[in-house]
């Protein structure tokens, strides 16, 4: 089995958020790979990377940093692969490692999930390898039905709670 999609975190500390991702993947049958790989630290192994990715089948990279985050951006300069960042909370509220993704050059396009987002990285890298595989459409339909099932729940269940002065 050869992965398709690239986890890629600045540090292990980020493998909570990025479990997320990974989880998502999992239940979608999708082969995934996951590394640490730095833009400050290890900045030739990012780069033989990211221009390698693409010849070992990946089709979509999930890159996660917080602080300065530029390994999503990193990444997408050396890549025809399209490229998710998970901006992570580590400072600031992880505000910055947001703009720091969100704000890249034209040219160099890195789509940008919430911060600690990963669960929805996830998806839209399944979305991504979902055009032109029937299949795999029909599983984000039914994920996305029970999405929906699950609030229909929640509102029924909010139906019984009781308050003297609640209306509905």
């Amino acid at each position: 089995m050869n992965p398709i999609v690239s986890i890629i975190m600045g540090s292990t500390s980020d493998l909570p958020i990025m479990e997320k991702a990974a989880q998502l993947l999992d239940s979608f049958e999708i082969p995934f790979e996951i590394n640490a790989l730095s833009a400050h630290r290890t900045p030739t192994e990012v780069e033989h990377f990211a221009k390698n990715a693409h010849k070992r089948g990946i089709k979509v990279i999930i890159a996660a940093a917080g602080m300065a985050a530029h390994l999503p951006g990193v990444i997408a300069s050396m890549t025809v692969l399209p490229v998710i960042g998970v901006p992570i909370n580590s400072t600031l509220d992880g505000m910055d490692a947001l703009l720091a993704i969100v704000q890249m050059p034209p040219g160099i396009p890195v789509a940008t999930v919430g911060i600690n987002g990963a669960q929805n990285a996830g998806i839209l890298a399944v979305q991504i390898l979902s055009q032109g595989d029937p299949a795999l459409i029909s599983k984000l339909e039914k994920f996305k039905e029970d999405l929906k099932k699950k609030i229909v729940k929640a509102n029924e269940d909010l139906a019984k709670v009781s308050f003297k002065y609640k209306t509905n």
